[in-house]
């Protein structure tokens, strides 16, 4: 292959550069790329690039430096708020790292495996299987979804509570930087302090500091014990104090602990089908907590049952079912994974992926929800989340009989008011799904002047002509 030349078409010369068939030019068959996930914000691209190796992600950008393009990375574009979205015809090109899906290495004795950006989780967390490991990080794409962005927005999941989100996996990073060098910093080590912690850079950033080719991520024991119940509970704060009592009955087993509003529990229920028989029915808010242990004989469902049952006598718990075995724990499961396609059928909504302190939880839901009545009290609030970090998601559904236009006009107002509710209580306005285009604006009103210079400088040094996803995640970093 060979560089651009300045005497042919931008296309031709990436054509020359990369190989034709790692080019899609104009037409149907660039559509999918260019759509995003929630529909918010169409795109628009000269065109797609599909590297099958770091060599040739490396010379992709090299060839685009110089041929004046930016670059938006994309690994399985199921993103939420836009990060992967391009935002212009002649000035930008996709680059997708989905025919990067190798599984490079499986070390079971050091715990570690290392897998390229286009890989798709399942078939991640299938190879730690594999393997007789679990890889935990467990996201409801995670069909679709891929590595290199799951790694670009820091994604976090059900299984944060126990694991820690995608930072806390990942030990090693492989980066091809604006420049087209590449970082090798695939190292499984947990320990090294020989120097500044780049991969953290990385993570997180959106592709807008470099492009992650490869990383090597923590593996753990497969859990043979797992057991799981959803609980009715009064409110937000006999939940946490639920969740606290399971911690330590358990011996700190408790991988995840969903709570659900009412709404947000009917909605899952009804897009689920066909939930179990028994469940507890007409409770205010919803617990759906699982526990798990690599042990055959940890005894988890014994320390569950004994928890639940203290906590009702104690009046901390209204009701509460077991699943009887795991098919009967993946239709619990079934529940909270349905409320995202439930509220979607319910009507439009206005969501926001929040996340404060667990302390202060119950006193934000109190006051999100008396901001929300103080403006329209027919607007349909469905929470639902992660209440063992902190991170919420807290939707508004549109009032039944409203027309979607006339309730989705309100969206900037909406956030507003949540987001700074957020902000007064130390919390983050992008707990796990990331900033992207969606929250641009947002975040120059809510992070403090310092971080805002110092995300700015941090770009600027690692990619000085802003050619790396720009407009997303850094505040001024537009093309």
């Amino acid at each position: 292959m060979t560089m651009p030349t300045t005497t042919t078409a931008p296309l031709d010369q990436l054509r020359d550069c990369l190989g034709a068939e790692a080019v899609i030019g104009p037409g149907p068959a660039m559509a999918p790329y260019l759509r995003e996930w929630r529909g918010r914000f169409p795109g628009a691209a000269l065109c797609v690039l599909r590297p099958d190796s770091t060599e040739a992600v490396s010379r992709a950008v090299r060839c685009c430096a110089e041929l004046g393009l930016a670059i938006v990375p994309q690994s399985g574009n199921t993103g939420l708020v836009g990060g992967g979205a391009p935002q212009s015809e002649q000035g930008q090109v996709v680059l997708s790292l989905e025919r990067m899906d190798r599984v490079r290495a499986i070390d079971p004795e050091n715990n570690t495996l290392t897998v390229e950006a286009g890989c798709r989780l399942v078939d991640v967390q299938q190879a730690a299987a594999g393997a007789d490991r679990l890889f935990p990080l467990s996201l409801p794409s995670e069909a679709q979804c891929r590595i290199g962005g799951n790694l670009g927005s820091n994604a976090g999941g059900t299984n944060v509570l126990r694991y820690g989100n995608a930072r806390e996996l990942t030990l090693g990073l492989e980066v091809v930087l604006a420049d087209g060098r590449v970082w090798d910093g695939l190292r499984g080590l947990r320990k090294d302090n020989s120097g500044l912690d780049l991969r953290d850079l990385f993570i997180g950033s959106e592709g807008t500091l470099g492009i992650i080719t490869a990383a090597v991520f923590r593996l753990f024991p497969r859990p043979r014990d797992i057991q799981t119940a959803l609980v009715a509970v009064t409110d937000p704060r006999r939940a946490i104090a639920l969740l606290r009592r399971l911690q330590a009955d358990s011996g700190d087993t408790v991988t995840a602990c969903e709570l659900m509003s009412a709404l947000a529990f009917r909605l899952g229920r009804e897009e689920a089908g066909a939930p179990p028989a028994r469940l507890p029915e007409d409770a205010p808010w919803y617990l759906l907590v699982e526990l798990a242990s690599p042990s055959p004989r940890a005894g988890l469902r014994a320390a569950l049952s004994e928890s639940l049952a203290t906590a009702r006598e104690q009046g901390e718990v209204l009701d509460a079912v077991l699943a009887a075995d795991a098919q009967d724990g993946r239709r619990l499961w079934a529940i909270r994974e349905g409320i995202p396609g439930g509220q979607s059928r319910a009507g439009a909504s206005i969501k926001h992926d929040i996340a404060v302190a667990t302390s202060r939880l119950p006193d934000f839901l109190t006051a999100a929800e008396a901001r929300i009545r103080a403006e329209d009290p027919r607007v349909r609030l469905c929470t639902f989340g992660h209440v063992g970090d902190g991170n919420l998601h807290f939707n508004l559904s549109q009032p039944e009989g409203e027309a979607p236009e006339v309730f989705l006009a309100r969206w900037d107002h909406y956030n507003e008011l949540i987001h700074e509710l957020v902000t007064e209580m130390g919390g983050s306005i992008a707990a796990e799904h990331g900033v992207g285009l969606l929250k641009a604006d947002a975040l120059r009103r809510h992070k403090s002047p310092v971080e805002l210079d110092l995300m700015r400088s941090i770009k600027r040094a690692l990619d000085p002509d802003q050619r790396l996803n720009p407009g997303k995640l850094i505040p001024g970093d537009e093309r």
